[in-house]
């Protein structure tokens, strides 16, 4: 593809702004491009979700493997119901409950969603999103959306314009500037095709919730991917979410059982940052600390932040503490995980 100069950022804080960034992003999205949108739970990389080779882009652009797949996203229910093949009771009470948010709903494909879409699988993610910027988007081309994060392939996700634009700015022509994102991590995907229903990626709806609407679930220590081998939702790869520092997860009493562990690992406090919410370290002699409120919501929304700004200030390592291992923080703890990974 040929590079773009640099990306034009809209804003959308006037009612007047955002009128103009929809018809802007719907006119750019019905002519087959790409363009960053923001959501409430990170910012996605837009294409119309009916034009394979739209959709292609998106892959380009990401530098993404064809085999992971990519969610659709819907303004209402009519809009939902056309790009699944079925539409059983308990999407029903799953959108009632949870619906606009972010709930991922894993479903029969429609006919109408290429392939591409699906990495050529029979099921299909469909969400519809929070955010109004994108709710209007979509309205506004009367057609659903691609949108994986606006990210390459396995780093951070952004949560804001400017991670955008330094992470793509000479990638795509259109970023629009909705904030930062409200959620903070990406949504709860939960495959519908199976009886019960079964969590394939954790998110800030948690089981607990999905159970209460449903009466039962289950979390996807297997089956996450279809008979023939393709996976069944995004965010399954063991590697993702990964800054360009490496990242650990440490749990330590005081000060000094941190230095201690970190010499074991031949870590140096001078490149270590690190991101901590109960044991607070003094901060003498590390690379940086910084401090995120012990509440999942707030860690969440902060987190992917946090990990860009230790890039940005060069980390070479980024030292997290660990999380309480309870439902709330599972979601969290699957995202630092994945981006711990080797």
């Amino acid at each position: 593809m040929k590079p773009t100069p640099h990306a034009e950022i809209l804003p959308t804080h006037t009612a007047a702004l955002f009128a103009a960034a929809v018809r802007r992003a719907a006119e750019a999205l019905r002519a087959g491009e790409v363009v960053a949108l923001p959501t409430e739970t990170v910012y996605g990389l837009a294409a119309n979700a009916l034009d394979a080779a739209a959709v292609e882009k998106i892959f380009q652009i990401k530098g993404r493997p064809a085999h992971n797949p990519v969610i659709v996203h819907v303004a209402g229910l009519e809009m939902a119901r056309r790009c699944v093949g079925e539409w059983p009771a308990a999407a029903d009470r799953l959108a009632a409950s949870f619906w606009p948010g972010p709930l991922t709903l894993v479903l029969p494909r429609a006919r109408e969603i290429p392939g591409i879409v699906t990495a050529g699988g029979t099921t299909v993610g469909v969400r519809w999103p929070g955010h109004p910027f994108i709710q209007a988007v979509i309205r506004e081309c009367g057609f659903p959306l691609a949108a994986p994060s606006a990210n390459p392939s396995n780093q951070i996700s952004p949560t804001n314009a400017e991670h955008v634009r330094k992470a793509l700015g000479g990638k795509i022509g259109l970023i629009v500037d909705g904030g930062q994102s409200q959620v903070g991590i990406e949504s709860t995907v939960l495959d519908v095709t199976v009886s019960p229903p079964r969590v394939l990626r954790p998110g800030m709806i948690h089981e607990e919730s999905l159970r209460a609407a449903l009466g039962e679930t289950r979390s996807a220590e297997c089956g996450v991917r279809n008979e023939d081998g393709v996976l069944r939702s995004p965010g399954m790869l063991e590697k993702h979410y990964a800054p360009k520092a490496r990242l650990r997860i440490l749990s330590w009493a005081d000060d000094a059982d941190l230095r201690r562990q970190l010499a074991a690992r031949n870590m140096k406090p001078e490149t270590c940052h690190l991101i901590t919410h109960t044991v607070i370290p003094l901060g003498r002699g590390f690379g940086g600390v910084s401090v995120i409120p012990h509440d999942a919501e707030a860690f969440a929304r902060a987190i992917y932040a946090e990990l860009h700004r230790c890039d940005e200030e060069g980390a070479e390592w980024i030292v997290v503490e660990a999380l309480p291992e309870t439902p709330e923080w599972r979601a969290v703890a699957d995202r630092l995980r994945r981006a711990a990974a080797h």
